[in-house]
């Protein structure tokens, strides 16, 4: 028989105990450290040309421009569509709005709106074990169906659809009602101060994030402005030599610094992968009250670039190379499938981005798009590949006359009108010398790509979700 000393029994019991310790502190570690941390701030109708970083002279950005600096900035960055709802449908889904049928934007007297059998960015990752919340902006339905908690959101905090669809509209195409704040399914206010938001769900989102700092989250920030009408607190009013818009491009800037400054405090900076961007080009027609689309053609509302490519900036330090520029073709489809290759998970439904973690890791990477078409409504108005832009025959809008102050100018929705045009994007950013004489192999190549592309959206298409 072994005898064993009361001694040795104390002791074997106090290492187990601190192999219990070291067990229960492995179990309350973040349990994050390979899955990191996703957060997209998704500004509405910011300019190519309104940041500093991408050009502007008038509105100070030093928050963005140092996570640029931080991280890297892309320089041909498109949205899938020119208009709030198709572009925050590509967004959220990876695939273009018509093939979900949400081309069209949704307001109030909508009763159509992402359907429940798409899954979204915040579908996938809840899924995995994530923490999702939304603060800000929704547009993709405001029936109880379509709303964010249907789609992957734990918590929704902010607007069902653009602020503007509310009683103060200046030129309203019908009497809007009062919009709602939510919190979750409940509406908390009516008619929130639009000073004070930007703000709001700045202070939201730092509050989730420390929150459930220790696990894996996704927090998806689409602020309201700078899309009319403006505001801004008073401690960015009458800051920028933009006048009110500036202010409100300013504290979109500050907000991005509070959320990359509370990432640093709590040493989770390194695992978060923290995007900006905008969900189309400026709105011209409202004068000092829009952005401004830069060297680019054109603004909201149109498939030139000016209404499609938009200002990305991609942060995740040890995993993006510091002060790098990516001048690779890239979209905002490609943010779920990139998302979830980061997320080593797996695609449950086709889509139409690519993951572009090869451009964010090494900048000598190419494009994984051969080609990428700019849709209005179901229509296929122009496409890019390459450094080719070809524009098949359409009418597009154009300002007759700005705004200003608030007050939309006159703006005519089939006032220009373009023939069958090539240009050179990477030579002629304002799209103005029409090459297609000069490369008429070019131009028939990438007409039956639209021709093709056209077809299989007609043919692989699913409808919206509608109000039963």
């Amino acid at each position: 028989m072994i005898h064993v000393s009361k001694h040795f029994i104390s002791a074997f019991c106090l290492v187990i105990s601190l192999l219990n310790g070291i067990d229960l502190a492995m179990a309350k570690a973040p349990v994050n450290k390979n899955k990191p941390n996703i957060i997209i701030l998704f500004a509405d109708d910011l300019g190519y040309g309104d940041l500093a970083c991408y050009g502007s002279k008038g509105i100070k950005t030093p928050h963005l421009d140092q996570m640029a600096e931080d991280g890297m900035r892309f320089t041909d960055f498109y949205v899938s569509a020119a208009s709030c709802t198709p572009s925050r449908a590509s967004l959220m889904t990876g695939v273009y709005a018509a093939r979900i049928g949400l081309e069209k934007v949704v307001d109030d007297l909508s009763t159509t709106g992402l359907s429940a059998a798409e899954l979204t960015i915040a579908d996938y990752l809840k899924q995995d074990g994530y923490k999702t919340a939304i603060f800000g902006k929704w547009h993709l339905g405001h029936h109880p169906e379509f709303m964010p908690r249907q789609h992957g959101f734990d918590e929704f905090f902010g607007i069902p659809y653009s602020m503007d669809m509310w009683p103060f509209h200046p030129k309203p195409s019908h009497h809007y009602p009062a919009i709602p704040l939510y919190h979750n399914e409940e509406v908390i206010e009516y008619n929130p101060n639009v000073n004070t938001l930007t703000q709001r769900l700045t202070h939201k989102t730092i509050d989730f994030i420390k929150s459930h700092k220790d696990q894996p989250f996704f927090v998806y920030v689409p602020y309201p402005l700078p899309h009319v009408p403006l505001g801004a607190s008073e401690q960015f009013r009458g800051k920028s030599k933009a006048g009110l818009y500036g202010d409100a491009v300013m504290e979109i800037d500050w907000s991005a610094g509070q959320i990359v400054k509370v990432l640093k405090d709590l040493k989770i900076e390194e695992n978060t992968l923290l995007l900006f961007s905008s969900d189309n080009g400026p709105w011209l027609s409202y004068g000092n009250h829009g952005g401004s689309a830069g060297q680019l053609r054109e603004g909201k509302g149109t498939t030139f670039d000016g209404g499609h490519r938009v200002p990305f900036i991609a942060q995740m330090p040890g995993t993006i190379p510091a002060g790098s520029t990516c001048r690779e073709l890239a979209s905002t489809l490609d943010l779920l499938p990139t998302i979830l290759e980061i997320t080593n998970q797996t695609l449950h439904q086709p889509v139409d981005g690519k993951s572009i973690y090869p451009l964010l890791t090494t900048p000598l990477a190419n494009t994984p798009y051969e080609a990428f078409f700019f849709m209005n409504g179901r229509r296929v108005e122009a496409i890019r590949a390459g450094k080719w832009k070809l524009h098949v025959p359409h009418r597009y809008r154009i300002v007759e006359t700005p705004g200003h102050d608030g007050q939309p100018g006159n703006q005519n929705n089939h006032g220009g009108s373009i023939g069958l045009a090539l240009y050179n994007i990477e030579k002629d950013k304002a799209e103005k010398n029409n090459v297609a004489q000069q490369h008429p192999d070019v131009v028939k190549r990438l007409t039956q790509l639209i021709l093709d592309f056209e077809y299989d959206i007609l043919k692989n298409s699913r409808a919206a979700g509608s109000v039963k």
